[in-house]
């Protein structure tokens, strides 16, 4: 069996670049394999040894290029103060240009190609989703929020963004998230 070739960080950084700047520019739908290889330099063949499906590789695209600032903020002292940061982040990232109508797209996307589905889950999904429960569970057992299921207040907090952005097309403003914020959790906290 022979080992699996490495990948060239130039010709992977090109590929990567091309990727999102054409599913920027062009939408999803309208990137393909071919227009990513004429504007990286390469041929289809590189990109089909790394990435073998155009879901794949702009899931890998978006997640090169997400602007560090977006990513989850560290935990905080007080539990409760991290989650108004992280929402107020989602809502930059979700309304952002750059990334949110390609992560509507990617979403939509994963409806119907497993491989992405699966890739998003443990690429995107499951390491914020696990990042705002712990914070969730420290806010219940510091007694900053009720003790209900973390997985419903998750969703009550950041299920109005992802609607705003999938469904009304409307990316959040932080206004709207400040909203949702103040709302929620004035539901959420202890009697």
């Amino acid at each position: 069996m022979t080992a699996p070739q490495r990948r060239n960080p130039q010709t992977r950084d090109a590929i990567l670049a091309a990727a999102f700047e054409l599913c920027h520019e062009r939408g999803y739908a309208a990137v393909t394999i071919e227009g990513v290889a004429a504007r990286a330099g390469v041929g289809k063949q590189s990109i089909y040894r790394w990435w073998p499906s155009k879901g794949l590789l702009v899931l890998d695209a978006f997640r090169d290029h997400l602007d560090p600032r977006l990513a989850t903020p560290p935990a905080a002292d007080l539990p409760l103060a991290g989650l108004p940061e992280l929402l107020q982040r989602t809502a930059a990232l979700l309304s952002d240009p750059r990334y949110g109508r390609m992560l509507a797209d990617l979403v939509a996307a994963a409806q119907h190609d497993p491989a992405l589905a699966k890739d998003f889950h443990e690429k995107v999904y499951r390491p914020n989703r696990e990042g705002t429960l712990d914070r969730i569970h420290r806010a219940q057992r510091a007694g900053e929020l009720r003790d209900i299921d973390p997985d419903l207040v998750a969703d009550l907090l950041f299920g109005p963004l992802w609607f705003r952005l999938l469904l009304m097309q409307s990316p959040p403003t932080p206004e709207y998230a400040n909203r949702v914020i103040e709302t929620t959790l004035a539901g959420l906290r202890p009697a």
